[in-house]
């Protein structure tokens, strides 16, 4: 990720990872909101209580931390 004050990119492989993670391109993401909206996004489209489910989200969740270095 690419970050220029409040706002940021998301790099060529980010995208990917959260493509291949979810299935859903990560489109306009251009603030931390943008991206925090994606997730919520994401796990609203695979929602329930399965422990698949709850993987999937800790993926989604574990790959946001790591693209934002931990913030």
């Amino acid at each position: 990720m690419i970050r220029l004050g409040n706002r940021i990119r998301l790099s060529r492989t980010d995208a990917a990872r959260f493509t291949k993670i979810t299935g859903i391109e990560p489109v306009d993401i251009k603030t931390f909101a943008d991206l925090d909206d994606y997730v919520a996004q994401c796990k609203r489209h695979y929602w329930g209580v399965s422990q698949e489910t709850k993987f999937l989200h800790w993926l989604i969740d574990r790959e946001r931390g790591l693209c934002m270095g931990g913030r």
